[in-house]
């Protein structure tokens, strides 16, 4: 996986003449050695790969243009959080990846659950929370558009970033911690109907149905139709190509994976 170095993206925060190569500020690593934070969240107006290791070489608009987004903003923040948590790597889905490369989209999902698995801290940010505490109960006011909760919380990807990682901390729309998984696990399962004991110590060793585990993810969304399907590969441990535009095809293929994987039928109850 490719990792942002939390220094070098730090450093050159306010040194635009830095014009470091790709492989200081992004560098391939082994997740299963290396000790990094991993990122949650739910996107906005992103900063792309080509854009991050290309950004001091920009012209000063396009450059500022960049460092203006809420995308960029949230990647500084993040890499502070890490700094300040003493993790010289962290990995972002919308800046470590190159989408430009087929085969490395297709490598970065199918590995993407094992990568939130082997982070020693998932940061879930929900920037749609403004106080300094975790709602603890729905808000419909607030929360209009996502039943009540925030965002985070309905979006298809978001379901393996909650499970997978041991630790997850929250944080609200100022990166003011909010709350982990741990002590927030009743809250959560009121949330997300994923039992107390998934939340805490992972889906390892548990014997649960293809329903149940489909359950949690019915009333999620993803902006891709295909993404509903390739969002829960992990969650199964199935893996399969990519292929962006075959529409519903996509959770067929998925079925057929699971049931030959785990012989369980109770995929076509859910």
């Amino acid at each position: 996986m490719k990792l942002l170095n939390v220094d070098v993206v730090l450093n050159r925060k306010e040194d635009v003449q830095q014009t470091e190569s790709e492989d200081g500020i992004l560098k391939e690593l082994d997740d299963k050695t290396t000790s990094y934070a991993i990122l949650s969240h739910r996107w906005g107006t992103e900063v792309t790969y080509k854009e991050m290791i290309g950004l001091m070489k920009m012209e000063e608009q396009k450059r500022d243009e960049v460092r203006k987004r809420d995308g960029y903003q949230k990647i500084i923040e993040c890499c502070e959080q890490a700094k300040k948590d003493g993790y010289k790597w962290l990995w972002i889905d919308a800046c470590c990846i190159d989408k430009r490369s087929s085969a490395e989209l297709s490598e970065a999902i199918n590995a993407m659950y094992r990568w939130y698995e082997n982070a020693q801290v998932c940061y879930a940010y929900l920037n749609d929370v403004d106080e300094s505490v975790f709602p603890t109960e729905r808000d419909l006011s607030k929360f209009d558009q996502s039943n009540g909760w925030p965002e985070w919380f309905t979006r298809g990807w978001t379901l393996q970033e909650l499970i997978a990682p041991k630790q997850v901390e929250f944080f609200s729309k100022d990166w003011v911690l909010i709350g982990n998984k741990q002590r927030l696990a009743p809250t959560l399962e009121d949330i997300t109907r994923i039992p107390c004991d998934v939340l805490t110590n992972g889906l390892a060793g548990k014997r649960l149905s293809v329903a149940q585990i489909m359950s949690w993810a019915a009333r999620r969304v993803t902006t891709r139709e295909e993404d509903r399907a390739y969002s829960l590969m992990g969650l199964f441990g199935v893996h399969m190509p990519m292929l962006y535009g075959e529409g519903k095809n996509a959770f067929r293929r998925l079925q057929l994976k699971i049931i030959k994987a785990t012989g369980d039928h109770s995929i076509f109850a859910w």
